[in-house]
């Protein structure tokens, strides 16, 4: 049974979603088509990275993830395949291939006769390929390997001596912010020190860790290590992002300390 994943910068109401399903079914009315998201930001290949690389292992081996993100090919920019864990990513070479994995893929193929054009007349090429690697076709015999790709690095924390310098990487549908903090950086840095974590300003600080959102009372703003080990800033019950205007690239700043502070810092709402 074939399955193929699509993530894409389009909106749900657009055609080319069903364009694109009709043209893979028109190859196999069996296909599994599985729908990651629709809702990636125009062009946002460092959004689309984050939504696939936290959800693709749980994927069986043999599926194909086509990530239509800024997937116009020129001259100049391929269609690449990447192989990972007996899984197949079909990807323009536009910066994403570095930020799948976080760290730079190996068994990266370049298909160096990939039709040129709009986005859409490029998606030929995306589900052709798909449906050569479905029916046993090996990367190596549709592409050429390279290690000659563009790479987009991940937005890292900037590390000091008792401070963690990071920011908001993604807002999910209940206006979560998650950060690029993660929890073997928060412990590794902090070293079981107290602490204050600061959003955007010292206006909002947080001086303690979740384990549930609800430890902390409906409508408190609250900070907790999620399920993809990344600190996330949220409202019991509420939408932190909206309340807080905090948007991707928004500052988030750990504060270690050697003693705790004198007066002990509340968690303050919106």
């Amino acid at each position: 049974m074939a399955i193929i994943t699509l993530t894409t910068d389009w909106s749900k109401g657009d055609y080319y979603i069903g364009a694109l399903k009709g043209k893979i079914l028109s190859n196999d009315p069996s296909t599994v088509i599985v729908d990651i998201s629709h809702q990636v930001q125009p062009f946002n290949v460092m959004q689309a990275a984050f939504i696939l690389r936290n959800c693709w292992f749980e994927f069986p081996k043999g599926t194909v993830h086509i990530i239509a993100i800024n997937a116009a090919l020129t001259e100049n920019k391929y269609l690449l395949i990447i192989k990972r864990e007996d899984q197949y990513f079909i990807v323009s070479d536009n910066g994403i291939a570095g930020l799948l994995f976080g760290e730079k893929p190996d068994n990266v193929y370049k298909v160096t006769n990939s039709n040129h054009g709009n986005s859409f007349v490029s998606l030929n090429t995306f589900i052709e390929t798909a449906f050569r690697i479905i029916k046993g076709e090996k990367p190596e015999k549709i592409g050429v390997s390279t290690e000659d790709f563009i790479i987009q690095i991940p937005l890292r924390p900037v590390i000091d001596k008792n401070l963690i310098n990071g920011s908001v990487i993604y807002i999910d549908s209940f206006s979560n912010a998650i950060t690029n903090i993660s929890m073997e950086t928060f412990e590794k840095v902090g070293n079981g020190k107290p602490y204050e974590i600061f959003i955007q300003s010292n206006h909002y600080k947080i001086d303690r860790l979740n384990k549930t959102y609800s430890d902390s009372a409906s409508g408190e703003l609250l900070a907790l290590f999620n399920s993809v080990g990344l600190l996330e800033i949220a409202i019991n019950n509420g939408n932190a992002a909206d309340l807080l205007n905090l948007t991707t690239n928004s500052a988030i700043r750990i504060k270690f300390y050697d003693e705790k502070p004198a007066v002990k810092l509340k968690l303050t709402g919106a």
